[in-house]
């Protein structure tokens, strides 16, 4: 997998964590910094270490579905993706405004299982997994906290259409593996 790739799934991975990131920062009428690092922080380390976890099952399982490891990362991201649109579309909201533990918590788990499922995918590729999932969380990281601070300026329209986008890429990258392995010797 080229960095270009891995950088287009890590953007697609965080788009859900960034639309709550940027729904959290609209419904916290005092965001700092402070706040929204700390989005910045659960979203990036969660969608890093899903995975990672995601990866390691994938590798204990590798030997058995070789033959069609393709269609399971097509399946699986393209399932992803297009549940990342459908939530977008039913305008289905996680953010609670809240920077509390608890709910920080529940929110970076419930938005980085898809990025458990994409790490499924990555034991079927050839990748480098610890710099992947720095990419990955990095790249949530930067997202979400920007997500946050941009949430005061922004309405709850720019999160869904960042969701859709998300979607659309992760659809994009389990097509581009598909391809390659039917046409590709």
């Amino acid at each position: 997998m080229q960095i270009f790739e891995l950088i287009m799934i890590a953007v697609g991975l965080s788009m859900d964590a960034f639309a709550v990131s940027l729904s959290n920062g609209m419904a916290i009428p005092n965001l700092r910094l402070k706040d929204a690092l700390k989005f910045g922080f659960f979203f990036g380390f969660f969608q890093a270490l899903m995975p990672l976890i995601g990866w390691a099952a994938g590798q204990l399982f590798s030997g058995y579905i070789m033959a069609f490891d393709h269609w399971v990362a097509f399946i699986l991201l393209g399932y992803i993706g297009a549940k990342m649109i459908l939530d977008a579309v039913r305008c289905d909201e996680e953010a609670s405004g809240s920077t509390q533990f608890r709910i920080l918590l529940i929110l970076a788990i419930a938005t980085s299982i898809d990025a458990l499922a994409a790490g499924v995918t990555f034991a079927f590729v050839s990748i480098n997994i610890w710099f992947s999932i720095a990419t990955i969380g990095l790249i949530t990281f930067v997202l979400c906290t920007l997500g946050a601070l941009l949430g005061k300026c922004a309405g709850c329209a720019l999160g869904r259409r960042a969701q859709i986008l998300g979607g659309v890429i992760l659809i994009i990258m389990g097509f581009k593996i598909l391809i390659e392995h039917l046409f590709i010797v």
